[in-house]
């Protein structure tokens, strides 16, 4: 399909005995009002988790293009497997779309735009040519700024951010605030200000509620922050839920903790998801006293050594991977009874002196270590185990 190819939108949408597009409430609106307008079709599944992830964000930028003009139009084509998850999916939807039954001209839409992989948007201007087919990522990168989704705004587009990126200019503000709310929630109702958040070492917990390993993990967390509040460190968490279904499982979940929280539902919640690309749960991420990103997830730093790992750097992980290291391995290893060998030495090589300590109570001592190191290594086995999110 050539990029100067010209579309005629009755001929592309229509079908036979039907001239028009239905929203969710059951109106139609004939295509022909569409003519003249750039149209986003929109390849989509409720049963897709990115599907459902990107369609609150490409609502966002429906919802602000439309308070400013009428020139833009989404149309939905559905790759739902019955209609009843066409409906439920198509509900939160403030667009149009093809009805469900209408699978030829679906049909006939993804062999035409070459249609692989959802969520997938192809945007036709104004005079009936495509003016991209990524639009997915475009609304992903840069939202409303995308908008009319031409060659010229995209390369304008990317020139600013890597502009951008050049300059370093990620801050907690920019971070967290969105155009409808510069505050963050305690879990009492208050409403705190991002801005006494900066000059913080901050930590985005990416959890969700139910899930058995942020269940796990969370307790530790608490624990964890609970200690650093106590030794009075400049350190604080913004949670970020990725629950989007169950206002109560959240607030029921928010109780538990100490930090903050982006407000349920929140557009940057999955915004932040996207950005860090969180796939596992439950996820970490430090952002520095400068705002930028010094650890992108330290979920396992925090299982493995608590506190002892703050402020969570690379340097730290650096001095936390070799403290095993400074103990040396004797030439004269001692054979146990259970036919594993054990080193004995003081840290600088040679034997301990310690005449106080008898043979049989280094033996005893050397035990007692192995089987707790038995223990922990099974523990940080299970730990590990994490699933997608």
């Amino acid at each position: 399909m050539g990029s100067d190819t010209v579309h005629d939108l009755n001929s592309l949408l229509s079908s036979e005995g039907r001239d028009f597009l239905i929203r969710n409430n059951g109106d139609q609106v004939k295509i022909s009002s569409l003519i003249g307008k750039n149209v986003g079709l929109y390849f989509s599944a409720g049963w897709c988790p990115p599907c459902r992830i990107f369609t609150p964000k490409l609502a966002q930028l429906y919802k602000e293009l439309a308070s400013e003009n009428d020139e833009f139009e989404v149309i939905f084509i559905s790759s739902d497997r019955d209609e009843l998850s066409f409906k439920a999916y198509f509900s939160k939807m403030p667009w149009l779309s093809i009805p469900f039954d209408d699978s030829e001209t679906k049909k006939k839409l993804k062999l035409l735009f070459e249609i692989s992989e959802i969520p997938h948007l192809v945007v036709i201007d104004a005079n009936g040519k495509v003016s991209t087919n990524e639009g997915v990522n475009l609304v992903r990168k840069f939202g409303v700024d995308a908008y009319p989704f031409t060659s010229h705004q995209k390369n304008q587009l990317l020139g600013d951010k890597e502009e951008e990126a050049k300059k370093n200019i990620q801050t907690i503000i920019s971070l967290l605030v969105s155009t409808s709310r510069n505050y963050v929630v305690s879990n009492d109702g208050n409403q705190i200000p991002i801005s006494e958040l900066e000059g913080k070492l901050i930590g985005l917990y990416f959890s969700k509620q139910g899930h058995e390993h942020c269940d796990d993990f969370t307790p530790k967390l608490i624990e964890a922050y609970n200690k650093l509040k106590e030794k009075e460190e400049n350190f604080e968490i913004v949670f970020i839920s990725l629950d989007d279904e169950d206002e109560d499982l959240f607030k029921e979940a928010f109780k538990t903790m100490p930090w903050l929280s982006l407000p349920f539902k929140d557009e940057k919640c999955q915004e932040l998801k996207l950005h860090f690309e969180v796939g596992d749960l439950p996820a970490l991420v430090i952002i520095g006293h400068d705002g930028k990103t010094s650890n992108l997830n330290a979920v396992e730093l925090i299982k493995e050594h608590g506190i002892d790992a703050y402020p969570f750097t690379s340097k730290k992980v650096d001095i936390l991977d070799e403290i095993p290291n400074t103990k040396c391995e004797s030439q004269s290893p001692e054979p146990h009874c259970d036919g594993e060998v054990k080193v004995s030495c003081c840290c600088d090589g040679s034997k301990n002196n310690d005449e106080s300590k008898n043979d049989d109570e280094e033996i005893k001592d050397k035990e007692e270590t192995k089987e707790e190191k038995e223990e922990t290594k099974e523990e940080t086995k299970e730990e590990k185990k994490v699933c997608k999110g």
